[in-house]
């Protein structure tokens, strides 16, 4: 016997060996998960006979048991001219009815970016499809713009062509239009996405093979995202004529599926589509799961008794290799949505084999219910199986499987009695909650398809109940390409919040701002978490007469920032978003650890003493003190900064009032967060070595009297800030500024002392001038990265801020009036206020004439924090602006909800050369 090489481990090789296999087995495993793995219905759009423009119409219409066949429209085809109940002639047909939409000439071209003209040239088909996806995804809570160059898949069922017939003379350029190639092609185009983009024709089954299609692809992650749908319309009776003289066409124009009086089908037209998506990436990204895809399979009947006869053998075949992919049982399956035909030989075969395949193992305490949608509104052909999908999506959603009208008595062929297989009427309804259901759909040349959907949990894809950015106030955004549409899409949101409760505001606001695309006509709402007055506020809007206006996209307004200086703070300032948002509170955290090397105490608890917003006297005196309240605002704008830009809202251009400049030059990368905080603490370091004898008086009167009035006290007294036409600011000496006041308030001039402890811009800040120098020399500084106004000369500084300007900055007067002038000469029409306080934006607005510009602030004193944000965003959206919506909603995940989509408004574009 061979001996075992010295020193080799063989307990050591074994254990490798088994680690090598376990992670054999994972990846096996994973690429197992990847073939099999759920796919999530997350949105659906629906146009179908009977007025049903969406799915809970079409629920409604399935619940009642409604019937929405009618007469042929007079602008279809002649009926009476080809209808022959006896088909004497080989040109006639013996049904004059049908399943029809309205107003299939009608479009909105312009939301479409089409021309009226070339909109005309395109088949109804396509444009149904693009209004249809819009909403389908809309109903998901997808903004579609959002989409734009993603891995999104579109694959449509279409067979028809009748546009194209129709035509007595093709127009320019009109190939696109006409060919039912580009039907999936176009919706690409328009959303620019770049998954696999397909049109599949197997006649009836057309849209449930792109199911299967779509569920491959997305396993096969050449998908991320899926649009799938059909669509079908009727504008001549070729085909009718045709089928008629097959005997294929009902002759009281009903589909009578599995009854005895069962003698063909109606034809029907509309336009279905649902957005799949891998439920992994469905529950990982909060989407509303309507129901789950768990296997799907297709196949062809091979040669049967004729081209167009059914193959029970391979309609079994194609539901147990779907069950199989679905790794269902047979006996689970709770209802089928049969293809119903609505022949006496169709409905046979296929319900046998139904029975012979979902009766394995099934006892009569397992029922399941039958059923098809072409009872209701008709078969749609190449839109049949979206319909069908759709309505199982509903029944698995709500619960309960709807009544099957026209259903007397069962077909003389099949035998259902003493099996557990139940057709449901209205006046014989069945009690199942559907958990797994099928869905059949045959395609007349031989393609059969099945699906398996499953019934989804209420808690997948919930979006979380709120965490700690929790508000009670939330902002509800609308948006619309006319200011008609909008006002429309106004009222549409009041009829449907009428079915919803208060607590589900905050889903409605997030779905508004994260699930819709966001247009040039705008309207923002602050709810305060009542239901009521939201509904009245947008009934209120919905009939104004006051104009919106249209904002101009390549126009986009320019923002300046605008940061407050000393004087503004106040004990407890931003506690209420330190409390409730992640990006602020990290900052003013940072700020707050940076600074405990400079101050005594730390900034929060001088902020926010014992973790509360209390004013106490020993901090609210601390607050006040030049060695807190400078650091103090420049750590709370820097917050408010970061919050701002989180969401999206950038500056174009920077301002900043005394202290506030330096948090205007730190956003602007001239120097670090770090060394912003060590300058905005040092003037408070050295002046405290200072006698405390200065003081800031804020008087309201122009320049040239205020310069007259301490001409006398020039060694002592300086104008500290020039804020406005009629409003300044002297520091200095106290004694000589209190003589100054006197002089001016004896001619009855307003004055009004600042909340500082010592008087900056003034002859008394020269001591501490050289040693702040020597700090400054120290630094290195950068130029601004945005334009930049200088406060020493109110115009924009074009160089380095360099130890030079700092120190001048020290002791030169502010002339925010200056600033305010060149920002608005140079075209910046937003001034949004950085600081606690809107005293910034209420001077600002008195050096420009009266209605110049938008004044905003961050915070308001004695006011919501979080609604005077509210209040700002609200009016920036109104201007245009766009807000990253996903940041703004970051900490406080919602549930998407199902809300009105948006009101085409549309008009008649069609070819008359028929």
């Amino acid at each position: 016997m061979t001996r075992p090489p010295e020193g080799r481990d063989y307990g050591q090789l074994m254990q490798n060996a088994l680690l090598e296999l376990s992670a054999l087995q994972a990846k096996l495993n994973t690429l197992e998960h990847a073939a099999t793995e759920p796919i999530a219905v997350i949105g659906i759009g629906c146009r179908f006979p009977g007025g049903v423009n969406s799915p809970e119409e079409l629920w409604l219409l399935c619940k009642n048991g409604g019937d929405a066949i009618a007469e042929v429209p007079g602008d279809r085809w002649d009926v009476d001219a080809y209808y022959d109940p006896d088909l004497s002639s080989y040109d006639k047909t013996n049904t004059r009815w049908g399943g029809f939409l309205a107003n299939i000439n009608q479009f909105d071209p312009a939301f479409f970016g089409i021309s009226v003209s070339e909109a005309a040239s395109i088949d109804p088909q396509q444009r149904l499809l693009l209004e249809v996806s819009w909403e389908a995804l809309e109903n998901a809570g997808y903004d579609p713009l959002q989409l734009a160059g993603s891995q999104t898949g579109v694959f449509v069922g279409i067979a028809t062509c009748d546009y194209y017939k129709a035509m007595t003379a093709i127009p320019t350029r009109a190939g696109t239009g006409i060919a039912n190639s580009m039907a999936a092609n176009r919706l690409s185009y328009f959303l620019d996405v770049r998954g696999p983009s397909v049109t599949i024709d197997t006649a009836c089954s057309s849209s449930l093979v792109a199911i299967h299609t779509a569920c491959q692809s997305l396993r096969h992650r050449e998908s991320n995202l899926s649009l799938v749908g059909g669509v079908n319309i009727m504008l001549l009776p070729e085909v009718n004529i045709t089928f008629s003289q097959a005997g294929m066409m009902s002759s009281d124009g009903r589909c009578k599926s599995f009854d005895a009086t069962a003698d063909g089908y109606v034809r029907g037209e509309g336009c279905g589509v649902v957005i799949l998506k891998r439920l992994s990436d469905a529950v990982k990204d909060g989407d509303r799961i309507l129901a789950l895809l768990r296997g799907s399979a297709i196949n062809h009947n091979g040669r049967s008794v004729g081209l167009t006869a059914p193959n029970g053998l391979a309609q079994q075949a194609v539901i147990r290799q779907a069950l199989a992919n679905a790794k269902v049982a047979p006996h689970e399956i709770d209802y089928v949505e049969a293809h119903g035909t609505g022949t006496s030989m169709g409905d046979a075969i296929e319900l046998q084999a139904i029975l012979a395949v979902l009766g394995q193992g099934r006892t009569l305490d397992l029922p399941c219910g039958l059923g098809s949608v072409k009872t209701n509104i008709g078969n749609l052909e190449a839109a049949g199986g979206i319909a069908a999908f759709i309505k199982t999506v509903l029944c698995l959603q709500h619960g309960e499987i709807p009544p099957h009208p026209h259903f007397k008595t069962i077909n003389l062929h099949i035998d259902i009695k003493s099996t557990p297989f139940l057709i449901p009427t209205i006046d014989r309804p069945i009690d199942i909650k559907p958990r797994f259901a099928g869905v059949n759909s045959f395609g007349f040349g031989g393609t059969n398809a099945h699906v398996v959907l499953e019934a989804a949990e209420e808690s997948r894809g919930a979006g979380g109940a709120g965490g700690a950015g929790e508000h009670v106030k939330s902002l509800l955004t609308l948006s619309a390409k006319t200011e008609t549409a909008l006002r429309e899409l106004a009222s549409c949101y009041a009829d449907s919040l009428e079915n919803y409760t208060a607590e589900s505001i905050p889903d409605i606001c997030f779905t508004t701002n994260i699930g819709r695309s966001h247009f040039n006509h705008r309207h923002a709402i602050i709810s305060s978490g009542d239901l009521p007055h939201l509904i009245s506020q947008l009934r209120t809007f919905a009939t104004s007469k006051q104009t919106t206006g249209r904002l101009q996209p390549q126009n986009r307004l320019k923002i300046a920032f605008l940061f407050a200086g000393q004087g503004s703070q106040y004990l407890g300032m931003g506690w209420e978003l330190y409390n409730s948002q992640p990006i602020f509170r990290a900052a003013l955290d940072d700020c707050d650890r940076i600074l405990r090397s400079y101050l005594d105490r730390p900034l929060l608890e001088v902020l926010y003493p014992n973790g509360e917003q209390k004013e106490r006297a020993e901090n609210k005196n601390s607050l006040d003190e030049t060695a807190y309240a400078q650091p103090a605002l420049f750590a709370l704008e820097y917050a408010l900064v970061k919050l701002w830009q989180s969401w999206g809202i950038e500056p174009d251009a920077v301002m900043g009032h005394s202290v506030g400049e330096y948090v205007a030059a730190c956003v602007t990368g001239v120097f670090s967060l770090e060394q912003g905080l060590y300058l905005s603490a040092e003037p408070g370091r050295l002046m405290a070595t200072q006698p405390r004898e200065g003081q800031m008086v804020a008087v309201f009167a122009a320049k040239e009297i205020v310069e007259e009035a301490i001409a006398l006290y020039q060694d002592a007294v300086a104008i500290a800030a020039f804020n406005g036409p009629t409003q300044t600011v002297i520091a200095g000496d106290r004694q000589a500024v209190s003589a100054a006041i006197a002089r001016l308030e004896s001619d009855f001039i307003m004055t009004r002392e600042l909340n500082v402890a010592h008087a900056f811009h003034s002859p008394l800040v020269d001591p501490i001038q050289n040693a702040f120098e020597q700090t400054l020399r120290q630094m290195q500084f950068h130029p601004p990265c945005l334009p930049f106004i200088s406060h020493l000369s109110g115009e924009f500084e074009p160089g380095v801020l360099d130890a030079n300007y700092w120190r001048s900055q020290l002791r030169s007067p502010v002339r925010f009036d200056g600033g305010i002038q060149t920002l608005a000469e140079a075209g910046y029409e937003i001034f949004l206020e950085i600081g606690p306080t809107d005293t910034l934006a209420s001077m600002g607005k008195r050096c420009l004439p009266k209605n110049t510009g938008t004044w905003l602030s961050s915070l308001r004193q004695g006011h919501d924090n979080w609604r005077s944000l509210l209040d700002s965003l609200a009016t920036l959206y109104n201007k245009g602006i766009n807000i990253n919506w996903s940041e703004f909603h970051r900490d406080s995940p919602r549930q998407r909800v199902a809300l009105p989509t948006y009101p085409f408004q549309r008009q008649r574009c069609w070819i008359d050369s028929f």
